[in-house]
């Protein structure tokens, strides 16, 4: 009977394993924090006492606090051309704009404005009657 050696490649993989597995124990080991250096902790506190950083207010708990839709209405007439600019308020950017009509209106342009503080969009109706459209802005703060 042969006895089969383990390839290089064997040798080399196993080799590794016990690196990794070596590596991760020393780690594990010298993670362990004396109770001395817990005191540190209190620096990161910046000289403010515990009730003074949890008065600090956090980041918003959901993307609904910082998100909002603006809109904006016009008429077009039939074969006729309207521009709809639906502006954020104060504070707010808009990111992402579109609108939504009754009529057969299509988009010719779709685009925020130079200052990013309102949402631009011209639409043309293609009916044979004169068409409501809605322009819509996302705006964040």
């Amino acid at each position: 009977m042969k006895v089969r050696f383990p390839s290089p490649a064997m040798v080399v993989a196993i080799g590794a394993l016990f690196v990794a597995l070596g590596g991760t124990a020393f780690a594990t080991a010298t993670a362990i924090v004396p109770k001395a250096k817990l005191a540190l902790n209190s620096l990161k506190l910046q000289g403010k006492t515990a009730a003074q950083v949890a008065a600090v207010p956090g980041p918003a708990t959901s993307a609904a606090d910082l998100v909002s839709v603006r809109t904006a209405s016009t008429s077009v007439a039939p074969n006729g051309v309207g521009q709809i600019t639906a502006a954020c308020q104060s504070g707010e950017k808009a990111i992402s704009g579109g609108f939504s009509s009754n009529g057969v209106v299509l988009q010719l342009e779709s685009a925020p404005s130079s200052d990013g503080a309102s949402w631009h969009l011209v639409v043309v109706n293609i009916g044979d009657s004169a068409a409501s459209s809605t322009g819509y802005a996302v705006c964040v703060k």
